[in-house]
């Protein structure tokens, strides 16, 4: 039986995407390379834990799940999250940044100042721009003010980044375009944090490190993994949690939050006893989304 790996997500080093399996075990990943796995015969998908710690129950969770968490472990997980705005005295210095994803696309955020552009990568923000550095509370009132004064969201869902994509159209100084209106119209606004410090519009475009510029466009993307099931596919580009992956029947998106909580193994090794050749998928896909129109009260 060959050996089995659990997949703890995709990451995003300087020199591009990684996946990284529980171990420590690391697969750089390149454009062009193929990317194959099945999954175990008879397996179900199990917690992945939380706050690096093991799920005690070990329990089963749903295929379709990003988050791969128990409802008790994904609660113990939230409470612990700067994102949630469950923690207020950290001390440490946070970036106020506006992120493009595609036209009429924008959101507003905030990250550490020590972790750079990283969360950028993980969101798959095609273009970004910071807008401040400051304490968290003042980077969180800073975030606020932009959500009412400019009906900015603080979270695009993937299913709304992943309709767009591939469809990108543009130079990158037209991509840059709307995120550098919007900057102007925010530090013009009154009621900034006095302990903000604002920072020039200057856009960081991520089409290059996706991998994005002539990518056909994606046909579908993956729904759920499924025991038996198997994924081939060359790698075109990569953006955010999504491998985009060239199979026999198009471009299909994978989410590699889906791939958590299963037992892997190399392809050949699993599904129906064979494997998959070069290029097929062999688990639901979806055609994928496209969205139409943008956001209320923005542009």
């Amino acid at each position: 039986m060959a050996q089995a790996w659990k997949c703890s997500g995709l990451r995003w080093a300087a020199d591009g995407p990684v996946l990284a399996w529980d171990g420590g075990r690391r697969s750089a990943l390149t454009w062009g390379k193929r990317v194959a796995f099945g999954v175990a015969e008879g397996g179900a998908r199990t917690c992945v834990g939380a706050r690096g710690h093991p799920c005690p129950a070990r329990a089963v969770v749903s295929g379709r799940s990003t988050g791969a968490r128990c409802e008790e472990c994904a609660r113990l997980d939230r409470a612990h999250s700067v994102a949630a705005d469950t923690i207020a005295d950290d001390p440490r210095p946070y970036r106020v940044y506006l992120a493009w994803f595609g036209p009429g696309m924008v959101k507003v955020g905030i990250t550490a100042e020590e972790r750079g552009s990283a969360r950028l990568l993980e969101q798959g923000a095609v273009c970004f721009s910071w807008l401040g550095t400051g304490p968290l509370m003042a980077a969180r009132r800073t975030e606020e003010l932009l959500r009412a004064a400019l009906g900015v969201p603080d979270r695009i869902p993937y299913v709304e980044k992943r309709a767009v994509r591939s469809e990108l159209a543009g130079s990158e100084a037209e991509r840059a375009a709307e995120i550098r209106e919007l900057h102007t119209r925010a530090t013009a606004l009154g009621g900034w944090p006095e302990s903000l410090v604002p920072a020039p519009c200057q856009p960081v475009d991520h089409v290059r490190a996706f991998g994005l510029a002539g990518v056909p466009a994606a046909v579908g993307d993956v729904g759920e993994l499924v025991a038996g099931g198997a994924v081939s596919g060359r790698l075109v580009a990569a953006a955010g949690p999504d491998l985009h992956l060239e199979t026999v029947g198009g471009v299909v998106v994978l989410d590699t939050r889906l791939m958590r909580g299963w037992e892997l193994v190399p392809s050949g090794g699993g599904a129906n006893g064979g494997g998959v050749s070069g290029g097929e998928v062999t688990v639901p896909v979806r055609e994928l989304r496209r969205v139409v129109g943008v956001q209320d009260g923005l542009f």
